[in-house]
């Protein structure tokens, strides 16, 4: 007996077997025990979600000899016959090959005739959105009211393109894409049963890659079997489907946490070398990049996932979350640009150097303040530093030398016995903040944090608001920590406290002066005589949200 293919032998026979539709199902289950037919249903949905299997299950359930039933015997010859494709009373016809006006009236010159062997005459018309305007029209009036003994089944993936006439004639049944858990529970389910080997991880792979098509996750796994040699191993599944492995995409993402070029090209050198598809990249460096602003937010959710993610965990702390929602952008953007590349590889270097050059305003208060001489700070709108392993060595000693000054310039400001170099107010902590160079999450913690010193204890509280504890973490407190104790050039105290805080921070310090400028300038607009007098002239008024503070 020759082959028969896994999307072929696993096809549904009855509605209990039918994966991901049970909405659909229980509708069509009722309206059989029910007796409540309609004489035309219409199934919706994406390729190789069971529209046609429905209508075949349903078409045997109208039409076995025990009599109408959600639960058709599957052993009368009636049922038989329409399992194996040969039911003469239902009629399939593919309408993306059968488009002419001619076609259709020869399909439905039959239709006042009774049925031969079965209850109903079912007309089962596949891809019906292909029909000409002339064969909708031709299809129209019976379509309406049809024979007692004819039932219209109409299959489409594009009801838009449906005459209304039409859609508002039939029962619409809208399939739904497949859960990923869904399609992978099948395919674990059909390989048991054909006993062959398998990994988990190479089914998660298959069935992210079918894209909520039951169907097309069959045919792949067809070919991973092929491929495997009759397993199914997550290795030879990336290969077939050219992706890269999670290492990969962590070296990615951790050379642009680190803004560092040359091993971003290495990287990509290397994938090039294992012809791996950088369209299938791009959406592994989504998922990465989807999973670390996930993390930032909220780390239990991305626990909560079906993906392992060490990546979330490991690089969360080295992005901004600014960086992350810009290159998640960029990404998305040169994606669909790919296909424009004179090659994929150069089409996925860009994107990555793209990531590299451009990146968001941070605070634009930390930006536009000009800290004491020494501290380095770069202009708004300045690019960032790109990594070049020629400039390492000259960049270490230049932070070395850096810190050895502010360390020096510290030590004898504490010898006077003055408390001032500890950052006790808004300007000197984001000072401080500037000048150690915090950076990512890290840096928005610094920045949402009150200072109170007390002097007489030499200790510094760094006051949180609960509004944003979810930058919190003892890694990143210890990370000040440090740097405040490079700054200062000795150990002082330090005491994190989350709670309602009243005292400002230069992030709040620079929203309130956001938001003052704002109420400033909708002031002014409001009392200009020129914008009232146009208000009176021409019953005018001023659209909210359009006015913004000068610049200047």
């Amino acid at each position: 007996m020759s082959y028969l293919a896994l999307a072929r032998k696993w096809r549904p026979r009855a509605f209990s077997e039918v994966v991901g539709q049970e909405h659909v199902v229980s509708a069509l289950i009722h309206a059989l025990d029910e007796n409540r037919l309609h004489h035309a249903f219409l199934f919706a949905g994406t390729r190789g979600v069971g529209k046609t299997t429905l209508a075949r299950i349903f078409a045997k359930a109208l039409n076995c000899e025990q009599g109408v039933s959600s639960s058709p015997c599957g052993a009368c010859p009636t049922c038989q016959a329409v399992d194996e494709g040969r039911f003469i009373d239902l009629i399939e016809v593919d309408a993306a090959s059968r488009t002419k006006v001619d076609d259709t009236r020869d399909l439905l010159s039959n239709v006042q005739y009774a049925p031969t062997q079965g209850r109903y005459k079912v007309y089962l018309i596949d891809e019906v959105h292909m029909l000409s305007t002339h064969s909708f029209n031709a299809l129209l009036k019976t379509l309406e009211e049809p024979p007692p003994h004819i039932k219209f089944l109409l299959a489409t993936t594009d009801p838009q393109k449906l005459p209304v006439t039409v859609l508002s004639r039939c029962l619409q049944f809208n399939l739904r894409a497949l859960q990923q858990a869904a399609i992978t529970d099948q395919q674990i389910k059909i390989l048991e049963a054909e006993e062959i080997t398998f990994q988990t991880s190479a089914i998660d792979i298959l069935s992210r890659a079918a894209a909520g098509s039951l169907r097309d996750a069959l045919s792949l796994l067809d070919q991973a079997i092929s491929h495997g040699g009759g397993q199914v191993e997550e290795e030879r599944v990336r290969a077939m489907l050219g992706m890269i492995e999670d290492k990969v995409v962590f070296s990615l993402l951790n050379a642009l946490a680190d803004r560092d070029a040359e091993k971003l090209m290495l990287v990509v050198k290397e994938m090039a070398q294992k012809t791996v598809s950088f369209t299938s990249a791009l959406d592994d460096l989504l998922l990465g990049l989807h999973d670390i602003s996930l993390y930032q937010n909220n780390p239990q959710l991305v626990e909560e996932l079906d993906r392992n993610h060490p990546i979330s965990s490991e690089l969360a702390g080295k992005f901004g979350s600014e960086d992350v929602q810009l290159f998640y952008q960029i990404a998305l953007i040169g994606k669909r640009d790919l296909p424009l590349a004179p090659d994929q590889q150069s089409g996925f270097e860009m994107v990555l150097l793209r990531m590299l050059v451009f990146s968001p305003d941070p605070l634009p208060e930390a930006l536009s303040h000009t800290p004491s001489a020494g501290a380095g700070a770069k202009p708004k709108g300045a690019p960032r530093e790109v990594k070049r392993t020629e400039k390492k060595a000259p960049v270490k000693e230049k932070k070395a030398q850096k810190n050895k000054e502010i360390i020096a310039e510290s030590e004898v400001v504490m010898e006077q016995g003055s408390s001032t170099s500890v950052p006790h107010d808004t300007d000197s902590w984001e000072r401080f903040v500037v000048d150690a160079s915090l950076s990512g999450v890290v840096r928005e913690l610094a920045m949402n944090i009150a200072p109170v010193f007390d002097p007489s204890k030499d200790q510094l509280r760094l006051m949180l608001d609960k509004a944003h504890q979810n930058l919190f973490s003892k890694g990143r407190a210890k990370e000040i920590n440090r740097a405040l104790t490079e700054w200062l050039g000795r150990k002082i105290t330090v005491d994190f406290q989350i709670d309602d805080v009243v005292a400002q921070s230069p992030a709040k310090e620079k929203r309130d002066k956001i938001t003052a400028r704002q109420e400033e300038a909708e002031r002014i607009i409001d009392q200009d005589p020129n914008i009232a007098e146009l208000k009176r002239r021409f019953d005018a008024t001023v659209i909210p949200g359009t006015v913004r503070p000068s610049e200047n």
